[in-house]
C-alpha cells in the first residue's frame, strides 16, 4: 500500500515537472523594426542587459527594455541568454548602479509594454514570448 502511494506521488511529480518544462515558451529579443540589425548572439544580448555594453553593435546608445522582476518570462531570458538566475542580476545591478557605472534597462509592467517600446524607440531592444511577437517589432534572437 506505501509502495502504490509513494509510486503515484512519483508519477505526479514527473508530470508536473514536465508540464512545467513545456509551459516555457520561447523568448523571443526584439528590436525597432527598422533597426539595422539582423540578428544578436546571446553573449551581445547579454552584455546589454548586464551593463557590460550600453552600445548596439550598431554603434547606436541601446534602450533596453526588461519585464517586472515578477515575470516568468524574465526569469527564463536571463537564465537562458545569461546564464543569470533573478538574485544575480539583481547584485549586478545594484553593483553598477551604486557605482554609477551604468543604468539598469527600463523596467515595462507588461509584455505588450515592452513591445510597444521597441516599436516606437529605434534604438531599443527587449524581450518577450514569442508568442507575442508581430510585425511591429523584429525578432534578432530566440531562446528557449
Amino acid at each position: 500500500m506505501m509502495y502504490t502511494t509513494k509510486l503515484k506521488h512519483t508519477v505526479l511529480l514527473a508530470a508536473l515537472t514536465l508540464a512545467s518544462l513545456a509551459a516555457q515558451a520561447e523568448v523571443a529579443v526584439i528590436v525597432n523594426p527598422k533597426s539595422s540589425l539582423a540578428s544578436l548572439s546571446a553573449d551581445q544580448v547579454a552584455a546589454i542587459f548586464l551593463g557590460k555594453s550600453a552600445t548596439l553593435p550598431s554603434g547606436a546608445t541601446a534602450a533596453p527594455a526588461d519585464l517586472p522582476e515578477s515575470s516568468a518570462t524574465r526569469e527564463q531570458f536571463y537564465s537562458k541568454a545569461a546564464g543569470k538566475t533573478s538574485a544575480q542580476v539583481k547584485a549586478t545591478w545594484a553593483r553598477l548602479t551604486f557605482s554609477g557605472k551604468a543604468t539598469p534597462p527600463k523596467e515595462l509592467g507588461s509584455a505588450a509594454d515592452v513591445k510597444k517600446f521597441v516599436a516606437s524607440n529605434p534604438d531599443a531592444i527587449g524581450y518577450i514570448e514569442k508568442s507575442a511577437v508581430d510585425g511591429s517589432v523584429k525578432v534578432v534572437l530566440t531562446v528557449d
